[in-house]
C-alpha cells in the first residue's frame, strides 16, 4: 500500500475512522483509509466487471500486484543487457593502459594510499615534579628554567609540607596559584619527606604516561628515591640548592646543569668559558689587523698624493735603497744575483717569502693586496706603489701583481686575493 499523495511505502497505522483502519505518511503526513489504486487498476476493474458482478477489494489487491510484478520483470529484463554493457565499457575504460598512466589514475591510487597508511602512534609522556616545599623552593624563573630541561612537557607539580607550620608562610597560596598539588602532612620529623618518598616510589600507578621526574630537595636521604625511579625506567633529575646555584644532575646520563638564582640564568661549563674567550680574543685580533691594514692604506694614499719620500742613506746602493734588509731571513734574497734584473727579482722573491710565510702561520687566512702591501711595507719601509716605481714595473702595485706570470688576483669581495704560481 502507497501514499495517495507521494506515493510512499513509509506510513503507520493513526487509529480508526468509521469503522475503518486509518493510516499516516511518515512523509508528507496524508491521512488516507485504504490503498488508493490508480487508473489502470480501475480500468481493470472495469474490463472484468460484466456490468452487474463487483470484485472484491482483497481481489482486487491481488490483481494489481500481479500486475505491477509483471511490469517490473519486464523492466528488470531490459534494464540487465544495459548494465551488463555499461559495466563492460567501465571495465574496459579502467584497465586501459592510457588511464593506468593518466595523473588521474595516480592521484587516486595516492588518495588510496594515504588512507590505507598506518599513522605511526607518537610516543606520548609527560615530566613530573615533586617538591619538597620546606627544604627548597622554586620561584617561577627557576620552575621555567627546569621545564626547559626537560625533553618531556612538565604538566603535574606536586608539592610536600605541613602546610600549618608558620614558616611556609604564605607559599602555599603561591604555589597553588602556579597550578601545584598541595599534599599536607602533619608536624614532626622528615614528615614530608617520609610522604614524598612514599608518594614517589609508587608514582606510576597515578600517572602512567609519566616518563621524567624532578625530585627538588637538598636531603640526601632522597637517593634512594631516585634510585627507586631509575629501576621504573624513568629519567629522573635531582635539583638541590648549593648557595645561590641549583644543582641539577641527570641520574640517567651523570649530566651536571647549574642554574644561577641571582642572575636568573643557567651557568656556562669552563669549556665554554674558554671558547667563547678565544671567540671574543680571535675577533678582536681580525678587528685590528683590519683598522691596520686600512690604515696602511690610507697612509700610502696620503704618501703618494702628497709626493712624500723617505729619506734614505746617500751611501746605500741602488738596491739596499728599494729594498733594505731588516730581517735575516731574506737576505738570501738578496745576496743572489741575476744578469737580467736583479731587483725585479729580488722583489718576486720577497713576495712569494711573505705569501709562504702567511700561508704557514695563518692557513686559512685570505691574502688581500692590501695585506700583502702591508707586509711589503713593514720590512721595506716604503711604500708599494713607490718600489713598482722606481723599478719601473707599473703605475702601481695592483697592475703589476695583474701582469706578473708568478702571480694571479681573485676577486673576493670589494679587494683581491692574491696567489702565487710558482713556489721556491
Amino acid at each position: 500500500m502507497k501514499c495517495p499523495r507521494c506515493e510512499s511505502t513509509s506510513y503507520r497505522k493513526n487509529g480508526r475512522r468509521n469503522d475503518k483502519q486509518n493510516y499516516l505518511c511518515k512523509n508528507c503526513g496524508k491521512q488516507f483509509l485504504e490503498a488508493a489504486f490508480s487508473r489502470s487498476l480501475e480500468s481493470d476493474l472495469l474490463a472484468n466487471s460484466n456490468g452487474h458482478s463487483k470484485v472484491s477489494i482483497h481481489e482486487a489487491r491481488e490483481i494489481f500486484l500481479v500486475k505491477n510484478l509483471q511490469k517490473e520483470k519486464v523492466t528488470e529484463e531490459r534494464l540487465n543487457p544495459f548494465s551488463f554493457i555499461l559495466a563492460e565499457e567501465l571495465l574496459q575504460t579502467i584497465l586501459s593502459p592510457d588511464w593506468l598512466e593518466s595523473a588521474a589514475f595516480n592521484q587516486l591510487l595516492l588518495k588510496i594510499q594515504q588512507k590505507n597508511e598506518i599513522k605511526p602512534k607518537l610516543e606520548t609522556g609527560i615530566s613530573l615534579l615533586l617538591l619538597d616545599a620546606e627544604n627548597l623552593k622554586l620561584d617561577v624563573n627557576s620552575e621555567l628554567f627546569l621545564a626547559s630541561v626537560c625533553k618531556y612537557p612538565l604538566q603535574v607539580k606536586i608539592a610536600f609540607a605541613n602546610w600549618r607550620n608558620p614558616s611556609t608562610g604564605k607559599q602555599d597560596i603561591e604555589l597553588y596559584n602556579r597550578g601545584y598539588q598541595l599534599v599536607h602532612v602533619p608536624g614532626g620529623k622528615d614528615s614530608a619527606d617520609a610522604k614524598m618518598i612514599a608518594f614517589g616510589s609508587c608514582i606510576l600507578h597515578s600517572y602512567p604516561t609519566v616518563k621524567e621526574i624532578l625530585v627538588c630537595s637538598g636531603d640526601g636521604i632522597f637517593i634512594h628515591l631516585c634510585n627507586q625511579l631509575q629501576n621504573q625506567g624513568l629519567i629522573v633529575y635531582w635539583v638541590r640548592r648549593q648557595g645561590s646555584t641549583l644543582h641539577i644532575e641527570n641520574r640517567s646520563s651523570g649530566k651536571i646543569t647549574d642554574y644561577s638564582l641571582a642572575m636568573a640564568t643557567e651557568v656556562p661549563s669552563l669549556e665554554t668559558v674558554v671558547d667563547t674567550i678565544q671567540d671574543l680574543i680571535k675577533t678582536e685580533q681580525e678587528s685590528i689587523n683590519a683598522r691596520l691594514d686600512s690604515l696602511v692604506g690610507v697612509a700610502t694614499l696620503f704618501q703618494e698624493r702628497c709626493d712624500i719620500d723617505i729619506k734614505d742613506n746617500p751611501k746605500k746602493t741602488e738596491a739596499e735603497k728599494i729594498i733594505p734588509i731588516l730581517n735575516n731571513s731574506f737576505s738570501e734574497f738578496i745576496q743572489e744575483e741575476s744578469t737580467e734584473n736583479p731587483n725585479e727579482k729580488t722583489l718576486e722573491k720577497l713576495l712569494l717569502k711573505i705569501i709562504q710565510d702567511i700561508q704557514i702561520n695563518s692557513p686559512q687566512t685570505k691574502l688581500s693586496v692590501s695585506k700583502l702591501g702591508s707586509e711589503l711595507r713593514k720590512i721595506t719601509g716604503e711604500s708599494p706603489n713607490s718600489i713598482i716605481k722606481k723599478l719601473k714595473l707599473g703605475s702601481n702595485f695592483t697592475k703589476y701583481l695583474e701582469s706578473s706570470p708568478i702571480f694571479t688576483l681573485k676577486a673576493s669581495g670589494k679587494e683581491y686575493e692574491v696567489m702565487a704560481l710558482l713556489s721556491e
